[in-house]
């Protein structure tokens, strides 16, 4: 303002030629040092200040330093007589025929070494003994010695003889306390203020930096000062606020400014043009000026305001207000006044166009943020209401909904609804609508056109869809409707619905185009999610085909599971239970590296062989090692194919015995069975980690464990202990919490363990089973060792007959005694021994035969004319299901039957 006004003044003073360049000089220093100008007359009084600051602070440390001088020098001549006179041997010298002889070399030394001027022992008449002087000795000392006699330390300034001095007096005392000498050591006082004088130029140098810094300072504000007045002098200053009042009432913009009490301080013409303020206005409150109560207020209140409009009689008025007390300035506020009438309808239309791409902005933000349909449906309408319309509905086929193309849209439902209020008498979410031809909606779908209905109370075709409904829609204060076809392409998937009834203006074909747009943007998202359900369908159906519908009938494990997809895709975890020979029971879970189809199919793949495998009774580390073979193989054929790998597999294979109580268990790079036992206590049992599936070239190793009977065996795949936030180390721990917690069946456990460490949306597969152990009662297993030779058959025999009889099972007892006298034969002619007989009796009855062999028997057809080699087409004629394992110690034959 001051820049302003000082160029109005030079605008309004008429200046000869040449006066600009004669002006430039004058800004300079010169200027500045001129009285006529404000700036001038303060660089002068600086000056003055400044100059008798120093002066004043340079006196003031020269008397300072003399007097620290002279103060320094008394302590030291005291200190250096009291020294000499107490020092070993000057009282005895006092005593000597010369003592003059004796003190005088030391007095000369002690001077020297301390730094004084003299250093004069004398007796008690002041008579002296040394003196730096030797034609001074024997002469009578120059000072006051009567505080020495007396037994005291005196200082004194005199002029001695070898002129003015700081002399100090020290009485040398017997050991009777009685004076017997004196010692006095002085200092010159042209020595003791030689140090001021050295450090006076010093003074005086830095009294002049200082003086020249603070008139270059001066300089400098002065100049400022100078710049920011224009060189004006007082009678010019007044000038300047004369045209500062004459700017203020002649701009086109109302200026008022209000005290820190509410009271009008000023305000210009057109201030009080705009407000209609009486001419008294100034020093009065604003709330009593007659304003409206809105702007009062905010002219009362001092509140910061910008570009707010306010109603003031005919008028909006656009006000601005800032407070006057930002940087320490006097309370109140300034506001100013813009009559903005005109240019209202203008930003009204820029409201609406930058409310509409703000619309259009946040609809690509807040739709299709999910793979979901329907969510994304609802997203549509959520975005739209209230803002662009008071009630959106979408519907959709239901082939959309399951992931498919639809053929024909002939029949829609209803996805999602979404309004300003829940009470619209509109078709609710769920419901199957089958639009007439002559509805908006049929006509949308069949051109792929958007429709705008302006008047839906004289619109028949939308009337003729369901006359009951409609009639509750328009009585309910709906009346016009914008319907969009959510098309991709040529595909059509449904319509948009755009429904108003707050406003009384019907769409216009701006709003459509605006929907049409809306619409577009959402359709792309619906057909991603139609696309993602569709294959996430078709690979949690194939997933789901290759894992177990069913457990199979066993009496080994109490058995439940749990089996839970990924929400963003299908991965390759598997499971399964497989009985095995002699009651006993594998439990398998693994887990192919990756996702999607070709994960899921590649578990297939490895379950089939797992069930193949476990036919052949091996045991769980020679099965992993042919697991590892057939990935190796996979990986191989897939690199050929297309270049990728699969990149292996995990894989945990545990067999339960219930005769024993034992499981074996092995794992390849698959994380460690959990053990619950009896009494609660949570093991991880150590079990060798073997590589991942595929890797090849390294061996498995098993570990065996003692499973008594309630036991809790506990297998998982990584995604229930491992995700993206949390560590494998973690997830153990956790579950190893959830399970010491769990409590109760199988079934409770599973569903603990899931609820407290499973998240919102796994971002992996899991597979959890909890086997609870059972034992096969001795009451139900009979064995018995066979010598070997011929006749032990007969025996064998009669021994079965009467354990068949103790289990009830007199109708078996034919079929068994033939089965183990073929089996037991084979033994005893072919197999070495020892052989053993065992039966088990359990949801089948199962005869076993051991003998130290490793040879395997196998099935043949024996000739007509052969005497042998039916045994074994016997015993596989009359039993169940037979076959052959293996054991460190030889083999087991064995023979199942089921029971009657």
């Amino acid at each position: 303002m001051v820049r302003l006004l000082g160029r109005s003044r030079a605008q309004s003073t008429p200046r000869p030629p040449g006066a600009r360049e004669q002006h430039r000089p004058a800004t300079g220093l010169r200027s500045a040092l001129s009285l006529r100008s404000v700036a001038g007359q303060v660089f002068v009084l600086q000056v003055v200040i400044v100059l008798l600051l120093v002066i004043s602070a340079v006196v003031t440390l020269v008397l300072q330093v003399r007097h620290d001088s002279t103060q320094e020098a008394r302590n030291r001549s005291l200190a250096v007589a009291e020294t000499f006179a107490n020092a070993p041997g000057t009282r005895e010298a006092l005593r000597a025929p010369d003592p003059s002889a004796v003190l005088q070399s030391r007095a000369e030394v002690a001077r020297e070494r301390s730094k004084v001027d003299f250093i004069v022992v004398m007796n008690t008449d002041g008579v002296r003994y040394t003196h730096p002087k030797p034609d001074r000795i024997g002469k009578k000392f120059v000072g006051n010695i009567e505080p020495a006699l007396a037994g005291r330390s005196s200082t004194e300034q005199i002029r001695g003889t070898i002129g003015p001095l700081v002399q100090a007096v020290v009485p040398i005392k017997a050991p009777d306390g009685s004076v017997v000498g004196i010692v006095s050591a002085g200092i010159t006082t042209a020595n003791v203020g030689g140090v001021a004088n050295r450090q006076l130029p010093l003074l005086l140098g830095t009294g002049a930096a200082a003086l020249a810094l603070a008139t270059a300072g001066t300089a400098l504000v002065s100049r400022r000062l100078l710049r920011q007045t224009r060189g004006l002098g007082p009678y010019e200053m007044t000038r300047m606020y004369e045209h500062h009042d004459a700017v203020l009432h002649a701009v086109r913009e109302g200026v008022i400014i209000v005290g820190g009490e509410g009271q009008m301080l000023l305000a210009n013409d057109e201030a009080h043009r705009l407000l209609d303020l009486p001419g008294d206005a100034e020093g009065r409150p604003v709330i009593g000026l007659g304003l409206d109560s809105d702007t009062a207020d905010l002219l009362a209140s001092g509140r910061v305001a910008t570009d707010e409009v306010h109603l003031v009689g005919d008028r909006l008025l656009a006000i601005n207000q800032r407070p006057t007390d930002l940087r320490d300035g006097p309370s109140g506020s300034v506001a100013t006044f813009r009559d903005s009438t005109e240019l209202r309808a203008l930003s009204g239309r820029a409201e609406v166009a930058r409310e509409r791409l703000k619309l259009l902005y946040d609809a690509g933000v807040g739709v299709g943020t999910t793979l979901d349909v329907t969510r994304t449906a609802e997203e549509l309408a959520e975005v739209a209401v209230p803002r662009f319309a008071d009630f959106v509905t979408v519907d959709l086929a239901d082939a959309v909904l399951q992931g498919e193309e639809p053929e024909a849209v002939t029949e829609l439902r209803r996805t999602a609804f979404s309004g300003i209020r829940e009470d619209a008498p509109l078709y609710p979410v769920g419901k199957q609508i089958g639009f007439v031809p002559s509805s908006p909606q049929a006509r949308s779908l069949s051109t792929g056109e958007a429709i705008v209905e302006p008047d839906l109370e004289g619109a028949p075709g939308w009337h003729a869809q369901d006359l009951e409904r409609t009639a509750q829609v328009v009585e309910y204060g709906i009346h016009s409707l914008i319907t969009v076809p959510l098309r991709v392409g040529p595909l059509v998937m449904g319509v948009a619905n755009f429904w108003r009834s707050e406003k009384p203006e019907p769409f216009d074909e701006e709003e459509l185009a605006l929907a049409e747009e809306l619409v577009a943007r959402a359709a792309v998202s619906i057909d991603n999610a139609r696309r993602y359900t569709r294959e996430h369908t078709m690979a949690v159906t194939l997933q789901r085909s290759l894992l177990p519908r069913n457990l199979p009938e066993q009496s080994a494990l109490d058995i439940a599971y749990r089996y839970l997809p990924a929400q963003a895709g299908v991965g390759g975890d598997w499971f399964d239970v497989l009985p095995l020979s002699s009651a006993r029971v594998a439990v398998v879970v693994g887990d192919v590296v990756g996702h999607g189809l070709h994960a899921a199919a590649t578990m297939g793949r490895l379950r089939t062989a797992v069930h193949n495998f476990s036919t052949l009774d091996l045991p769980p580390d020679e099965i992993l090692g042919l697991l590892d073979e057939l990935v190796g193989r996979i990986d191989q054929d897939e690199a050929e194919d297309s270049g990728s790998t699969i990149t292996g597999a995990t894989c945990l294979y545990a067999v339960y015995d219930p005769v024993s109580q034992r499981c074996t268990v092995a794992r390849a790079g698959h994380p460690p069975p959990a053990l619950v036992r009896p009494d609660g206590r949570v093991e991880f049992p150590e079990v060798p980690a073997g590589p991942p599936l595929g890797l090849g070239g390294l061996p498995f190793e098993t570990a065996e464990l003692e499973l008594e009977q309630g036991s809790r065996l506990v297998l998982y795949t990584d995604g229930l202990i491992e995700d993206r936030v949390r560590d494998i180390d973690v997830g153990l721990e956790l579950l190893r919490t959830a399970l010491a917690r769990a409590d109760g069946s199988p079934e409770d456990i599973c569903q603990t363990v899931l609820e407290e460490l499973l998240p919102a949306r796994p971002s992996d597969d899991v597979a959890l089973i909890v086997a609870g152990t059972r034992a096969l009662g001795a009451d139900r297993i009979a064995d018995w060792q066979v010598p070997a030779e011929p006749a032990a058959v007969g025996e064998v025999r009669a021994s079965v007959t009467r354990q068949l009889a103790e289990w009830g099972l007199d109708e078996m007892v034919f079929t068994t005694e033939l089965i183990l006298s073929e089996l037991v034969t084979n033994a005893i002619r072919y197999g070495n021994g020892p052989i053993q007989v065992r039966m088990l009796y359990d949801r089948s009855l199962v005869c076993e035969v051991f003998d130290g062999s490793s040879t395997s028997p196998r099935l043949r057809y024996a000739a007509t004319t052969d005497e042998g080699g039916r045994g074994l087409f016997l015993v596989a004629q009359l039993a169940e299901r037979w076959g052959t394992r293996y054991t460190l110690a030889g083999k087991v034959i064995w023979a199942e039957q089921s029971l009657p």
